[in-house]
């Protein structure tokens, strides 16, 4: 894969504490984990708008032919 070379300031301490946890690694790793981490997260933050959005176009108790997911949620927990 290609690399990149940054050049950067960071929080000192938090540095620190990454580093600490994550004895042996580079610090060019522990970007490419922050960086993941960050494009995962931001991820998750998309689908969860998406079900929201969703939902609010289909709410959980519209029927369709299969019934409605509100009444199926209720009988589960039954």
């Amino acid at each position: 894969m290609p690399r990149t070379r940054i050049s950067t300031t960071v929080d000192e301490h938090l540095l620190a504490q990454v580093r600490g946890r994550h004895v042996g690694a580079t610090d060019a790793e522990l970007i490419d984990a922050a960086l993941a981490s960050l494009l995962l997260a931001e991820r998750a933050t998309e689908i969860d708008a998406a079900y929201e959005q969703a939902y609010r176009e289909h709410p959980i108790d519209e029927v369709d032919d299969w019934g409605d997911l509100a009444s199926f949620r209720e009988a589960a927990n039954r």
